[in-house]
Parts: C-alpha cells; structure tokens; sequence
C-alpha cells in the first residue's frame, strides 16, 4: 500500500488551523481502513494452502501448486512383484470340484490319471442370507396343590425385544462405522438380510450398543492416560441444533473420540486425564496451552501452512516465507529417510542442529519484521520453540499431526451427511462408536464380531471384551 505524501511545509504553514484537525482526523481515519483491508484481502487469499481452512472450502479459481509431473505411468511398473490373493487350503473350502479332461485333445484318446500340481482356481459367493427366527412360547401353570400360578423362568441372553445381538450390532455397524443413513440402513437390513424393522427402531438399538460397550470405551480412555505419546485434534460438529465440537486422542494403540460442547482446555485435559505425562502432539491452537511446552511437539504440517501464508503477503514476508518453507521441506526429506531406515537417527539430529538454528533465527528476523500478521505469527511459533523439535530428540514422536486428522476425517464424513446429532445420547453413541471402530482398526480385530459379543454379553449381565490390546490385558490380569 502506498502511504500517500504529505503536503509540503509552506502550503500546510498557510491551510487553517480546522482544516489541519481535519486532515488529521482523515489520515487516521484513512490508515484504518488501509490496515482493514489489508486484513479483509488476506482473507480472501486464504486457501487450504496457507490456512486451517479445509480443502472442500478453496474457491473455484484456486489453483493448487502442483509436484512436478512424474515421468512414471499409471499403474503398474515394469518388473515390479506382482500381488495376487493368497489361495486357501484345500481343507478349508466348502466345496472341490475336480476337473479332468476325458479324452486327448490331438488323438481323441481316452486319457486317465490325476494331474498331481492342478492349476486351482476359487471362487468366494455369499450364500443365500436367511434370518434365524426363535419363538420362545412361555408357559405359565397353576399349581394343583394350591392353585398358584407360576411363569417360566426367562433364560439368560435372550433380548425382551424383537431383534437379537447381531442384529443389533449390524444396526450399529451400519449406521456408526458405514456412517448409512436410518432409512438407508432400515433398507439394508430388509434388502440384504431379511430383516424388517422401522426406522424409529433403529435409534433404540443404537442406545442399546452404546450401553454396552460402556464400560470398555471408559477403560480405553483410561487407558490413554498413561501413554508416552498422544496426537489431540478437534473439529466442528452440531448437537441438537447447537455449535459442539468432536475431539480425538490417539495412541499407538486405541483411540477415543468426545463430542462436547465446548472447545476449551478442559476438554482436552478431560481426553489425557490428570495422570498424562507423554508427549503431547498438537497443533498450536491455545487449547493446549496448559500443557508443558517442554512435552509438546507442534505440528509441522500445520507450520507449512504459516510459511505459505506468510509467503503469500508478499515483500519482505514473502522472502523469509519462502527461506522457512525451504528449511521445513529440506527437515521433511530427511525425515522421510529416517521412517525409511536409509538415514540413522544420529545422524538425522546432527543435521537437524543447523536447521534449527537457522530457522530460528528466522522466526526471530520475521518477529520484528514489518509486517504485522507475519510478526505476530513469528513470536507465537517462537513461545512455543522448544515444541518444535521434540521429534528430533524423542523416538516414537512424529513431526506432525496427521494421526490425529486422519482419525477425525471418519467423523468430519459423518457430520457432512448427517448435520451432526440431534441429542445427547446420538452424541454419545457417536463417540463410542468411533472409539470402537478406530480404536479396532488399529489393532485389526473384527469390528462386527466385537459388537456381537459386547451386545451378547450385555444381555447375560457379562463384562463387556476389553477394547486394549492383548499385551495390556495380560499386564492388567496379572496386576
């Protein structure tokens, strides 16, 4: 922005003293609105690139800057291993139809024998889905003796209601992994397996699944507690109408979500508990402040984004922008060598110590630039420096927070199709489901199979299959 040139001294020598106050009000006045519409251009430059705005939000001129063309084809490579699925033995197929020629191809000879290496070939097909309906017919009988009526005793495990656990928790696996929609999911169950049900029945059993996969979802959270390392994120959501907001803790093991309404730190303090004493992995939102700086690593992902944004600005900001961009992205490429196993870690950190120096010499020059958006950016990272290199030191940590993102996206897809929740408990039933299904993903266990023994064991009054890895319930055993 040009700053527009005073007048010079005699002409404001013989301007009226009124019209001088005056002048003066309107470069006040006029400086104001400069420094607003700077502010209110820089929003409209923000993109995904140099903000936390999200990719869906980039208008449709923004062009994204792009890799260079890889001069590879689509597809696969020349000489590269091919990937067929594995066969399954023999014994453990339904059926085997041999197939065995008759007679010569060339002579018309009759042929015999077995070919001792047959090409096999298999073939998966779903058999026909039929419902297992049980009628419990249950009797009452008067007493001859004394003509007292007595009822049946009603057998452990079976629901009151028309649909049994598996049924349940396909409802729940539908609607709470597979993200379907009630009507859709009422459609499914009817199309696919026979099941007729109405949509009103379906929020019941939702209910019904998040009651009994209670107590194993507390014991996850519990759980995260006491880890070295936790990625925190959090992204928007509705409940009942309401502005709330959906949380993720990941470990190396299980990972727990929370709908509140509040995006505060006691949220965040609620998801690590009052015993954490790991590392903490975040982005630099104020949320997590309280937490030692000395345990925290910044997310360097979300750090890109800040040199983009101050590269974008334009003059002096766009130079130290562009230094600090290529400073992160020379740090990522070794990284990536690290997670390779083709550079080692010490001497990863020995190339890391001028980097650091001279990023934060960087940060510094930018915090007394003058530019007032990148200056202020600057001194925020520079509060904070000693979370930015916490990976370098720590093993187990990663320079960004992709883990955590990544967990939310299920849950950002659910919001788009849904508009959220419409009560408390469809919250409730939210996060359990999202902290089961994560949190079995990652140590590959059946999720349908879980909910069917959380469901059943609900039914007899039994504790519900633990959602902590087998190594963690061994130690919690022998504790």
């Amino acid at each position: 922005m040009e700053t527009l040139a005073a007048l010079p001294p005699d002409i404001w020598a013989r301007t009226p003293p009124e019209a001088q106050a005056y002048i003066r009000v309107l470069e006040v006045r006029v400086a104001a609105l400069e420094s607003e519409m700077q502010a209110l251009h820089a929003q409209l430059q923000q993109t995904s690139q140099n903000s936390s705005r999200p990719p869906s939000s980039d208008p449709p001129q923004h062009q994204r800057r792009r890799r260079p063309r890889s001069k590879r084809r689509r597809g696969g490579q020349p000489g590269h291993p091919g990937h067929t699925r594995t066969l399954l033995p023999v014994d453990a197929v339904d059926e085997v139809v041999v197939l065995k020629p008759v007679q010569c191809t060339s002579c018309s000879a009759l042929l015999s024998g077995a070919d001792p290496t047959p090409w096999r070939h298999q073939v998966i097909e779903l058999p026909p889905i039929k419902p297992v309906v049980t009628e419990y017919q249950w009797h009452q009988l008067v007493c001859p003796a004394c003509g007292e009526v007595t009822r049946a005793v009603w057998p452990a495990g079976v629901p009151s209601g028309t649909y049994g656990p598996r049924v349940q928790a396909t409802v729940a696996l539908c609607t709470g992994a597979y993200r379907l929609s009630k009507r859709l999911t009422r459609q499914m169950m009817d199309d696919v397996f026979g099941v007729p049900m109405s949509v009103g029945t379906i929020s019941p059993l939702e209910q019904a699944t998040t009651a009994a996969v209670a107590t194993p979802v507390e014991e996850a959270r519990t759980y995260v507690h006491k880890q070295a390392v936790a990625h925190l994120d959090e992204t928007s959501w509705r409940q009942g109408g309401k502005h709330a907001w959906l949380w993720v803790a990941v470990t190396s093991w299980v990972t727990v979500f929370l709908v509140r309404l509040s995006r505060g730190g006691p949220v965040a303090r609620a998801l690590l508990g009052e015993t954490f004493a790991g590392i903490l992995v975040t982005d630099r939102y104020s949320a997590y402040n309280w937490y030692p700086v000395r345990w925290r690593q910044l997310c360097w992902a979300h750090l890109l984004r800040d040199f983009e944004a101050m590269r974008d600005r334009g003059g002096q900001s766009q130079e130290l922008g562009e230094t600090l961009l290529a400073q992160a992205h020379q740090m990522f490429t070794w990284w990536h060598r690290v997670r390779e196993g083709t550079l080692q870690r010490s001497t990863f950190r020995a190339y890391m110590s001028p980097l650091r120096r001279e990023v934060e010499r960087l940060l510094d020059v930018g915090s007394r630039g003058g530019v007032p958006k990148t200056a202020g950016t600057c001194r925020d990272i520079l509060k904070r420096r000693a979370a930015l290199w916490t990976f370098v030191q720590v093993d187990g940590v990663e320079p960004t927070n992709n883990t955590a993102e990544r967990a939310l996206r299920p849950g950002v897809l659910w919001r788009k199709g849904s508009f959220g929740t419409q009560s408390e408990e469809g919250s409730r039933f939210v996060e359990s489901m999202m902290t089961v299904v994560a949190t079995l993903k990652q140590q590959q266990r059946n999720v349908l199979e879980y909910l069917t023994e959380a469901c059943e064991a609900a039914l007899r009054g039994d504790a519900a299959p633990s959602l902590l890895p087998a190594s963690a319930q061994k130690a919690q055993s022998a504790a």
